[in-house]
């Protein structure tokens, strides 16, 4: 079984700085999980409530907080270049942050694998500011809440094309939060360098492989075979959660990249039987992130939808001599950290 969370007031967020990150991404991504349930996969939908202010608070300062509250609730306004607000967005933010703690909820206690489908995204968003359409870190609130739960070890793994500078910033330092990326760089938001893992008791613990332009899934299997999986079963996480943007599709208007759906459920098959072979790990926690082209983000999510509850399908092994060299230069980086990444 499979769990999607969501609320249908997500939609009613309006960004007028973007005409990409649109009200339509919700129902894109609800269609997508509907074929796919009604392909055959055994998926539930929930609605969710929204996030505590307790769940908020362990990621976003207090201040921030009220401020973009007031901002919102006075009409909306405007935060940066790319992130603006109406009178609706706080309640699709803390609608969207609830779903994601819900998901891990799903995951840790349920032992069901969950998908919080919201909207507007989160990984952007640091503790102090929100940013690149992003106004709450719904991935970062569903952390806290694992560890609130009691998992000692959690995991992030961010799939999106962009880097997730925001949720790389709220467990820079901390030994109990994995953070790992694969994105394209250089790009927006200019961040996530091999050079970026971590500080003081985190240092090691932030895992970034940047991909050039117009990378498909060669690369990305590669990635995802020569460094961010060994580094999760070394790291033994009692759950991951996942950034699971679909804005490196080739069809995407921002992410010049060159994946398809096929990557996705691959992808989604691979951490899901992670999971299952780590000991005491609950099944993985999925979070919109991009995905900005109709057709591709619905195509995306019931990709990967189907790839929760299946097999992986192609093996994906690392063969040092073949590997890409923004691969291989990634692992020379992060081999200090990580005995599996040792030649």
């Amino acid at each position: 079984m499979i769990r999607a969370y969501s609320h249908p007031n997500c939609a009613r967020h309006h960004n007028p700085n973007s005409s990409v990150e649109a009200p339509q991404r919700l129902a894109a991504a609800f269609e997508g999980a509907e074929r796919a349930r009604t392909s055959g996969v055994d998926l539930d939908f929930a609605y969710s409530a929204p996030a505590p202010r307790e769940a908020l608070e362990a990621v976003h300062s207090p201040g921030y907080l009220d401020d973009l509250r007031a901002l919102c609730e006075g009409g909306g306004g405007y935060l940066d270049g790319d992130t603006a607000t109406n009178a609706h967005s706080w309640q699709a933010a803390v609608l969207g942050s609830g779903a994601a703690v819900s998901a891990v909820e799903g995951a840790m206690q349920g032992g069901v694998p969950s998908f919080a489908i919201v909207r507007p995204p989160g990984h952007h968003a640091g503790a102090h500011y929100a940013m690149g359409f992003c106004l709450l870190n719904h991935a970062a609130v569903a952390a806290a809440r694992a560890r609130s739960l009691g998992a000692e070890r959690v995991a992030i793994l961010d799939w999106d094309v962009h880097h997730g500078n925001g949720t790389q910033d709220i467990f820079y330092d901390r030994e109990d939060v994995l953070y790992l990326s694969v994105h394209r760089s250089p790009f927006y938001p200019g961040t996530g360098r091999l050079d970026e893992a971590g500080r003081g008791k985190g240092r090691g613990l932030t895992v970034n492989v940047p991909l050039p332009a117009r990378s498909g899934a060669d690369r990305y299997a590669a990635a995802f075979a020569g460094v961010l999986l060994p580094v999760l079963r070394e790291f033994e996480p009692e759950v991951v959660i996942v950034s699971a943007g679909y804005d490196a599709h080739r069809d995407d208007p921002l992410g010049g990249m060159a994946l398809d759906e096929t990557f996705f459920g691959e992808a989604s098959a691979a951490v899901a039987a992670l999971a299952r072979e780590l000991p005491n790990c609950a099944p993985p926690a999925l979070i919109l992130e991009g995905g900005y082209n109709l057709r591709a983000l619905s195509g995306c999510v019931e990709a990967t939808v189907r790839g929760l509850e299946g097999e992986p399908g192609r093996g994906w092994e690392y063969r040092a001599e073949q590997a890409p060299a923004p691969v291989r230069e990634a692992r020379e980086a992060l081999a200090p950290f990580w005995e599996s990444l040792q030649p």
